[in-house]
């Protein structure tokens, strides 16, 4: 179904749908709150801006009860999960007063939790944040980064899912 023209007709169910077919990555998003609090939640939204300088850029509902905190801190980390990863992607995306139980993290170059095992880490510095809509683009600087190889987490039509490399497949 294609719609074009007059956006009061569109289906935000439907819409959501057409979304969905974009497969994404699943990122934990971290940062500390004013008073030290750590804060972490799950984000697909998370995407490359520039390489000089290096940007990155990840967004926020902005009803999202940590919407003052990832405002406020100047600082964020994008943790790129990978497929063994799928328990934090849930337990970051439901409220809970600790969602840093049993989760194992280090704190990153300015405090911010970096969680273990990812297959990337990016430290940012908040160089700019954009209401759009219902959500924030939040801008960040890149400050530091890890990577390791590993199969990452995806999310595809509102399912996580797996990756596979086409090439290596076919020339096997």
């Amino acid at each position: 179904m294609t719609k074009t023209g007059d956006i009061s007709g569109i289906d935000p169910l439907d819409l959501r749908r057409a979304f969905g077919r974009f497969g994404t990555g699943v990122t934990v998003v971290t940062t500390l709150s004013k008073e030290g609090t750590k804060i972490g939640i799950t984000a697909n939204s998370f995407n490359t801006v520039s390489l000089d300088p290096p940007i990155v850029l990840w967004s926020l509902s902005n009803k999202s009860p940590n919407m003052e905190a990832f405002s406020n801190s100047g600082r964020f980390v994008i943790n790129v999960l990978t497929i063994d990863q799928l328990n934090l992607s849930n337990q970051f995306s439901k409220p809970s007063a600790d969602k840093f139980a049993g989760v194992e993290y280090s704190p990153g170059i300015h405090g911010i939790p970096v969680l273990a095992g990812c297959a990337a880490t990016i430290e940012c510095a908040l160089v700019n944040q954009q209401i759009v809509g219902d959500h924030v683009l939040f801008l960040g600087q890149v400050e530091h980064y890890a990577h390791k190889h590993a199969d990452p987490l995806l999310f595809f039509n509102g399912k996580y899912m797996q990756g596979v490399d086409l090439v290596s497949a076919k020339n096997a």
